[in-house]
């Protein structure tokens, strides 16, 4: 999916940046908490499959709380109201007359606020892991004491930015995933200084809501993974429980927010806002990776120049396509040096990437391939995901100059089809438990 433009919208002194994505019947308001970029939140997984899936049947609005991210204002602790209005405004500019609002730990208080504080105006909200008091107080002890989130808070602030597995906030959205933390650790750089993000958690620190939970009187959903590791359940189902009338789910999953279970929580967002749960569709199916990768492109590239490696990469492009085509095969797409395409069957695969080898070594250019048969996951733009691709894109990484390798599960299937396969031992791939057979294909 395309990342939506950013826009702005004024409130009061300050310009708040928005963006708009999909064109559904019901507007959505997403009200992010104190730290957010909306322009690169779209580059950490989690965050654009929910925006995709949201925006598929809603106008989803995705804007920066002033002194966030793109937004305009003194970084550090805002108080409420002044965040309602920027809510405000930004619903006003896009023109959403009776917007639900969704929102995910801290944010979904100021969601509350104003959603009491506006029955008119909104439709319903959707809370995401809630925290309606960040510490432990008479009825409310499984909060952290003042000493606990004291800590919590310093060690945020001291490892802000920082691409580290002791980053607090990394670690919440990425895991172990290096590639993902590192985003995460970049998108608090681009919200705001640490200064600003220890104010600002000092001001949230403080912040208790419960007191405005039972004036709320739009339709409530309260949702989280049943066995999230990082925000104890109680939050959660103590909104629940003030909210009158809120609905309550929670869906399998063991990490964070919604993080790893995109769909399911979209799907009871999708039917709680619109009465319908979308259909099962058939989204994975069985397919044969290949990924192409051209040999020394950086090389080539500083050799030929620009205009001419340009040429030579289009020359390319087409030879892959036409490959691809000629035997039944799927492109996915370009990687710029490269390909990923799919295929029904592993035969035909393993004949594009030696035909399309051949005819790009007539351009002078050597190109290595690696292909694996497993379940695929069909994205909404086209694109393939899962355990199956990623095993294609290391068994292609093994290859050398002009070499076509395979993985075990694809010598298995190719079996009587007349094609000569040398085994080239086992190998670990990085990200892939266990070790895997490779064979390299003679030709």
């Amino acid at each position: 999916m395309q990342v939506p433009d950013t826009h702005y919208a004024r409130s009061g002194e300050w310009q708040i940046a928005y963006q708009v994505a999909g064109e559904g019947p019901l507007d959505l308001i997403f009200v992010q908490p104190y730290l957010s970029n909306i322009e690169l939140s779209w580059e950490l997984p989690a965050f654009a499959r929910l925006y995709e899936r949201l925006s598929s049947f809603a106008r989803l609005i995705l804007f920066d709380r002033r002194g966030s991210g793109m937004s305009d204002g003194i970084a550090g602790a805002t108080p409420l109201e002044d965040t309602i209005d920027d809510v405000r405004a930004v619903a006003e500019a896009v023109g959403a007359e009776q917007p639900a609002l969704i929102s995910y730990l801290e944010g979904c208080g100021l969601t509350a606020l104003f959603a009491a504080s506006h029955p008119d105006v909104v439709r319903a909200l959707v809370l995401l892991s809630p925290q309606p008091r960040l510490l432990s107080g008479p009825g409310y002890e499984w909060a952290p004491t003042v000493r606990e989130r004291s800590e919590f808070v310093a060690a945020i602030v001291e490892q802000w930015g920082a691409n580290s597995p002791a980053n607090p906030m990394a670690l919440l959205v990425a895991g172990d995933d290096d590639r993902q933390r590192r985003l995460m650790a970049r998108l608090q750089r681009l919200a705001m200084n640490p200064a600003a993000a220890a104010a600002a958690l000092e001001a949230i620190g403080e912040t208790d809501v419960r007191d405005v939970l039972p004036s709320v009187q739009c339709p409530t959903l309260v949702l989280r993974q049943d066995r999230d590791l990082y925000l104890d359940a109680r939050h959660s189902r103590y909104v629940a429980e003030h909210i009158p009338n809120a609905s309550y789910v929670e869906v399998p999953g063991d990490r964070a927010l919604w993080i790893g279970a995109e769909d399911l929580v979209a799907d009871e967002i999708e039917q709680f806002l619109t009465g319908a749960r979308r259909p099962a569709a058939n989204d994975r199916l069985l397919a044969t990776v290949l990924f192409t990768d051209i040999v020394a492109s950086t090389e080539h590239a500083s050799r030929l120049g620009d205009d001419a490696w340009r040429n030579l990469l289009a020359s390319h492009d087409e030879i892959v396509a036409e490959e691809v085509e000629r035997r039944r095969g799927r492109l996915v797409k370009s990687l710029g040096d490269g390909a990923l395409a799919v295929f029904d069957g592993p035969s035909r695969a393993i004949s594009s990437a030696l035909a399309a080898r051949d005819r790009i070594r007539d351009l002078g250019l050597e190109v290595r391939a690696g292909l694996h048969t497993g379940e695929c996951e069909l994205l909404p733009d086209g694109d393939v995901g899962g355990l199956a691709v990623h095993i294609g894109a290391r068994v292609s990484g093994l290859a050398g100059p002009g070499e076509v390798l395979v993985s075990g599960t694809v010598r298995d299937l190719v079996v009587g089809s007349g094609q000569e396969l040398a085994d080239r031992g086992e190998h670990e791939l990085k990200g892939v438990p266990g070790p895997w057979r490779i064979f390299a294909v003679e030709s």
